[in-house]
């Protein structure tokens, strides 16, 4: 077992307990630890410090009734998921089929994400899959143990050997992206799983210390593509179009209306990025041209719909 499972389990038995569980009833529950005592306890001191930099909120409170006293783990499970957003009845039933009909494509042990507090309707027909890439498996234990990654890079035509810092890994828009520090460029950049050919070989664990990557920082992925750049008028109602604004930056054309609404022309590189993007907004965008984007935008809608009758 690796140790990316090993976190999993660990991480589940810390939020079903109803107790502080000591570290000796952790090692007998948590399968995959070394043997030795001096082995498991630098294998478990690794592992909490590795859950608390995810954020996970791992408590140390005494163990009742216990003589001598001790202290003991657990999560509380309210202060591990997120707090109730105040969700309408039929936004929580459209957020139920989402993840009822989406899952990972070849993700084996998909119970233990469940454990975590997942859930799937039964019977629900799948509309999506997010599909999986040979290299999410390493770049993930790679993150998780804060190992430098080689790997050789497709752009474009040439293909390049890159060594990273791992500090994130991103699903957008269908794409997988690994977020970290360039070595050759001493600088954060984001690599597209799909184009990463080959083997990604990784270093020894613990070699960098894993930083947090702000959201504004993996840029808009309508942005990325090599096909020429298409300028869409995305109109934007008095509600939203603020926002619109801040998120697509003053370098993105705009034109205020009277009643608070803003056409915006984005130069768009990728269109189904940028459809996806567009639909975020519900029905306070809509996408006015050039014809065949607004076509095309119709057209999935409109296949959208149908696979929900």
């Amino acid at each position: 077992m690796n140790k990316v499972e090993r976190l999993l389990n660990l991480t589940a038995t810390l939020l079903h307990t109803t107790r502080p569980l000591s570290a000796e009833e952790l090692r007998e529950r948590v399968p995959g630890y070394p043997e030795g005592d001096d082995a498991f306890h630098r294998a478990f001191e690794r592992d909490k410090e590795a859950l608390r930099d995810m954020g996970m909120p791992i408590s140390v409170e005494p163990i009742p009734f216990r003589d001598p006293p001790a202290d003991g783990y657990r999560i509380h499970p309210g202060e591990y998921r997120l707090p109730d957003p105040g969700l309408d009845p039929d936004e929580l039933a459209a957020l139920n089929l989402a993840l009822s009909a989406v899952r990972i494509e070849g993700v084996e042990g998909v119970e233990a994400l469940w454990k975590l507090g997942g859930q799937v309707g039964e019977g629900g027909e799948q509309l999506a899959e997010v599909p999986s890439e040979p290299a999410l498996v390493p770049l993930f234990g790679a993150v998780v143990e804060c190992r430098p990654v080689t790997f050789t890079y497709r752009s474009g035509e040439q293909e390049r050997e890159r060594t990273i810092d791992p500090h994130r890994l991103d699903f957008q828009l269908g794409r997988w992206y690994v977020v970290g520090r360039d070595h050759g460029h001493d600088e954060e950049r984001r690599f597209r799983l799909d184009r990463i050919v080959g083997t990604v070989v990784a270093g020894a664990p613990g070699s960098f210390e894993r930083v947090a990557v702000p959201d504004d920082e993996l840029g808009r992925p309508w942005e990325y593509g090599d096909a020429d750049p298409v300028d869409v008028e995305l109109l934007v109602d008095a509600e939203q179009a603020g926002w619109a604004r801040r998120y697509l930056g003053a370098e993105v054309a705009a034109d205020q209306r009277p009643d608070g609404s803003a056409v915006f022309r984005v130069p768009v590189r990728n269109w189904p990025a940028f459809r996806s993007f567009a639909l975020t907004f519900l029905d306070h965008a809509t996408v006015l041209g050039p014809p065949e984007c607004r076509a095309e935008m119709i057209r999935w809608l409109e296949q959208l719909a149908g696979c929900r009758r």
